[in-house]
């Protein structure tokens, strides 16, 4: 025989439901705020793409100087393979980040000068390889967008801070 659900319980489960909803939104802000807090920022140079998305708020569409590498950085032995994870090892060249290599498994250890930037594989070719690291859009203050990306190819400098456990956020961007 079922056990009908009384008003108590009811009210009960409203009060764990709310709660845990509430949580996560929690949970993901301060996971933000933490990764800028603690994380290492490093810079990358950048080419906006695309000013304008369709519900014409201001954002760039960004294309770094890490989005296609040389396949030779590549340091399996198995191809890789579309949507694959992968981690890549930044290293400081001027006033900005380069990819020095790039790993199927997080490396265990590395330079101190070296970071780590977790990617995705968009896809590879004999040369190239097609990376994707969920920093791609950058909603830009007012209008700012618009003259940010009047500027010629790689002619932004982001700051990315990348915290330890491999979260990334663009914590700025500004014009060369």
């Amino acid at each position: 025989m079922a056990v009908l659900p009384t008003p108590v319980n009811r009210r009960v489960w409203l009060v764990l439901l709310v709660g845990a909803q509430l949580l996560f939104i929690v949970a993901v802000a301060a996971a933000g705020y933490a990764t800028t807090a603690y994380g290492r920022t490093v810079q990358l140079r950048t080419a906006p793409v695309n000013p304008r998305d369709l519900l014409e708020r201001d954002h760039l569409r960004l294309t770094y100087g890490i989005t296609y590498l040389p396949l030779t950085l590549w340091q399996e032995t198995s191809e890789p393979r579309r949507r694959q994870p992968v981690y890549v090892a930044l290293r400081a060249q001027g006033s900005s980040y380069a990819a020095v290599r790039v790993y199927e498994q997080e490396p265990s250890a590395l330079p101190p000068e070296q970071v780590i930037l977790r990617g995705w594989v968009v896809g590879s070719s004999r040369r190239t390889l097609h990376l994707r690291y969920g920093l791609e859009r950058y909603y830009a203050p007012e209008n700012q967008a618009k003259a940010l990306n009047k500027k010629g190819p790689h002619a932004l400098l982001v700051h990315v801070s990348i915290a330890p456990w491999g979260q990334a956020r663009i914590t700025k961007a500004e014009v060369l």
